[in-house]
């Protein structure tokens, strides 16, 4: 594992597994939130995510997380290893709420400077409808993913703990 995609719900804890695992790993992490958005929450155009992904990819060795399903396919290509956090819709809306208290005012570690943390009901019903709006479609796209890639689903913080357990003590 050298080039790592992890993709899931937000609240789904896509930054901290990066975080963790480029500690454990010794990689850079690449936080999408950081890059693709800019000043008082304005998303960048598909264009500009696509090329700043291209550029963001060109390193021997990275983890990157975010979702951004416009521009999977550009992860995909460069990834050795896409980990999907396919968490219970009532973990991640919990999560993203326990993170808004946490960083409440404040611009988030793995967030685009001028964009501080928020929680509105558009962002919490994205979540909710997380498993049936955009699941099968991510479900989809992995069956499709090349078998010299490995693909890793987690569905519960167990499943990520005891998956954090086996990096670094095994040849991955």
């Amino acid at each position: 594992m050298e080039r790592i995609m992890i993709i899931g719900s937000g609240g789904s804890g896509k930054s901290t597994l990066a975080r963790t695992l480029g500690r454990r790993l010794e990689i850079p992490v690449i936080h999408l939130d950081a890059h693709m958005w800019k000043p008082n929450w304005n998303i960048t155009t598909k264009e500009e995510q696509r090329v700043i992904q291209q550029q963001l990819l060109q390193d021997d060795k990275w983890i990157i997380d975010g979702n951004y399903s416009s521009t999977f396919d550009v992860r995909i290509a460069r990834a050795d290893t896409i980990i999907f956090l396919d968490i219970n819709r009532r973990i991640t809306v919990y999560q993203a709420i326990k993170r808004y208290l946490t960083h409440r005012n404040q611009v988030r570690p793995d967030m685009a400077e001028g964009c501080v943390e928020k929680i509105d009901r558009e962002f919490l019903s994205w979540i909710w409808n997380f498993p049936r709006d955009k699941r099968p479609g991510i479900m989809k796209m992995l069956e499709t993913v090349e078998s010299s890639k490995k693909v890793i689903i987690l569905r519960t913080p167990r499943q990520i703990a005891t998956f954090l357990e086996t990096v670094g003590t095994t040849k991955n």
